[in-house]
């Protein structure tokens, strides 16, 4: 059980570096500022920093991500319960990746918290489940889209998003997507750490920086098919537009981070670019559709499966 325990929390971290770790610098590939590598690399560079970070900023994340609250107490101490969020979140993420749609492992994980605790014992609090997870997750991309716009419009009145590319340009985008990677680390990195540290051994320390580790190889190894759909396939944007969607994405993240709020990446990200590309009418509404539908669909996949892996582990 140790070792599959150590498996599956290494998998889901892995599959949230797959599907997430773009997502920050996603503004720099749309906007033409960087080449796909390019950005990947800056992307996982910056997010590792910020799992590294969250040791030290984001440790209340970790009390609402082991189930404490949600589930009975018995059930939270139990390995086979982990373990079966971890495979069902894992194998959600996994899914996504495999077919291209940034998704959020934050969601694929309230579902298998979920689906795993009705399993378990009967007992799941859904009024904690809304108020703490399902109401934070709903509300960010509606806020990042409209901030997107927002932010966008004030900065072309101000003229400080060119059509092309500037030198000034290129730096203040590539600083903002960081500290939007950053930002993702801080607050994805504790929900997969309170999973770790169920594994016997593992401190908290130590919980982080396994956790901190898969999450950059899955960024370095499996990033492409996302990156293609983030990049490309939202909205058609400039490199000012890039850059005001980078803006708004590091902004809100870094908030959420600090106000222990479990937001996901995905949605601010994808949010941001279509309230930006919205305003020029260059939004691909078709693909916009099938990453609505597979956003609704993560929460339920998720609680399906980690209700089967429960079943199964059994």
């Amino acid at each position: 059980m140790t070792l599959l325990l150590l498996l599956a929390v290494g998998c889901v971290a892995f599959t949230n570096g797959a599907n997430a770790n773009f997502k920050g610098v996603a503004s720099l590939y749309a906007g033409g500022t960087a080449t796909l590598r390019t950005a990947g690399l800056w992307g996982t560079a910056a997010t590792f920093a910020g799992s590294v970070a969250a040791l030290f900023w984001a440790t209340e994340l970790l009390v609402a991500f082991t189930g404490r609250g949600l589930v009975p107490d018995d059930l939270v101490i139990s390995p086979r319960f982990v373990a079966a969020v971890a495979l069902g979140g894992a194998v959600t993420s996994f899914l996504a990746t495999r077919l291209g749609f940034p998704v959020s492992t934050t969601h694929a994980l309230v579902g298998a918290l979920a689906g795993a605790g009705l399993v378990g014992s009967g007992e799941v609090q859904f009024n904690a489940l809304g108020r703490l997870f399902v109401y934070p997750l709903l509300v960010s991309p509606f806020v990042a889209a409209v901030a997107g716009a927002g932010v966008y419009l004030l900065l072309r009145a101000c003229r400080l998003t060119p059509d092309r590319r500037t030198p000034l340009l290129d730096a203040l985008h590539f600083l903002t997507a960081g500290a939007a990677s950053f930002a993702r680390g801080l607050n994805d990195t504790p929900k997969m750490a309170a999973l770790m540290l169920a594994v016997p051994g593992v401190g908290v320390t130590g919980a982080f920086l396994l956790v901190a580790v898969f999450i950059a190889l899955g960024g370095l190894l499996d990033i492409r098919r996302v990156a293609e759909t983030l990049g490309k396939k939202i909205a058609d944007v400039n490199p000012g537009q890039g850059f005001a969607a980078g803006l708004v994405t590091a902004g809100l993240v870094t908030t959420a981070s600090l106000h222990s709020l479990p937001v996901s990446t995905t949605h601010v990200s994808v949010g941001s670019l279509l309230g930006i590309g919205a305003t020029a009418g260059r939004v691909h509404w078709r693909k916009v559709g099938e990453i609505l539908f597979a956003w609704v669909s993560t929460v339920p996949c998720g609680a399906g499966l980690a209700a089967v892996a429960y079943w199964v582990l059994g």
